[in-house]
């Protein structure tokens, strides 16, 4: 196979698998600008690569091994057949072309390892942490691919990857109460009088639902945080940041008190589509 062949099946496979596990930044690279689509593609990719882990384990340590080879990668360092592997090749690729920060890439790897094990999440700052290491930082990574990186777009990052991360937490979980885990933190589930117990056994208690609130109470202000931010981009910049436009109508979603939060409440992808074309449309995100 030629070097352009195996650079275009790459991208492919890329966008293959970001379409298929995390269809909501598939969408938003549809609306981005041209120039930046293959290397979102790669970040996004990546990022289901290493959040995927935890998904295809029984044991902890086969995915400590495996987020090991990707933190290789990252330090020119791997072995087992990185040229082969088409998401670490266009990774690469866009670390090569776009500058994205290999120590912070490395962080995200670190923190998922917190998914590997049953341990709950203590508190508020730690989850705030978590996803700082790791919604944050793919959104901060994605304006450095469109090509605006700022102190303003590193503050913007951090309030739209709270929105968005503590939103997919409550969105998430029945799947990760399922197997003993919890990223609701303990501490506010404690306040309510909420028990873990309860919840891994699939408990829809007042306690869990006020504790539950409150998480999306802390969703809500950093959402408000971040599009009051967003006019401050130009307008190509602001594409990476559409997701946000799905954060709301999921929050109001699940606070219905006739909806179960323990069964996932996925939007189709014919709404993710349309619901972020139409944000792409609005004055927020062309002006």
């Amino acid at each position: 196979m030629s070097g352009a062949a195996s650079e275009n099946s790459s991208a492919a496979f890329c966008a293959d698998l970001v379409r298929n596990h995390d269809f909501e930044n598939y969408a938003t690279t549809l609306l981005a600008p041209l120039r930046c689509r293959r290397a979102l593609l790669a970040l996004y990719a990546f990022n289901v690569e290493i959040v995927r882990v935890r998904e295809q384990i029984t044991q902890p340590l086969p995915g400590e091994i495996r987020l090991q080879w990707w933190l290789d990668v990252l330090v020119g360092a791997g072995h087992g057949g990185v040229e082969g592997n088409p998401v670490a090749a266009e990774l690469l690729l866009a670390i090569r072309d776009h500058g994205l920060p290999v120590e912070r890439l490395s962080r995200l790897i670190e923190a998922h390892q917190f998914d590997l094990y049953n341990d709950p999440m203590p508190d508020l700052a730690a989850l705030e942490q978590y996803l700082f290491d790791t919604s944050c930082a793919l959104f901060s990574f994605a304006s450095c691919i469109v090509g605006h990186q700022s102190d303003k777009t590193d503050h913007l990052a951090r309030h739209a990857g709270l929105a968005r991360g503590i939103a997919q937490v409550i969105a998430m979980l029945g799947f990760d109460a399922s197997r003993r885990q919890s990223y609701v933190p303990l501490q506010l589930m404690e306040q309510h009088g909420s028990a873990l117990e309860q919840v891994f056994a699939g408990r829809d208690t007042p306690p869990l639902r006020a504790a539950l609130s409150g998480l999306a109470d802390e969703a809500r202000s950093h959402l408000d945080a971040a599009l009051a931010l967003l006019p401050e981009l130009p307008p190509e910049s602001r594409t990476v940041y559409l997701p946000l436009a799905l954060v709301r109508p999921a929050l109001k979603r699940m606070a219905q008190a006739n909806v179960d939060p323990f069964v996932p409440q996925a939007a189709s992808r014919l709404h993710i589509l349309w619901t972020l074309w139409r944000a792409s449309r609005t004055t927020m995100f062309r002006a």
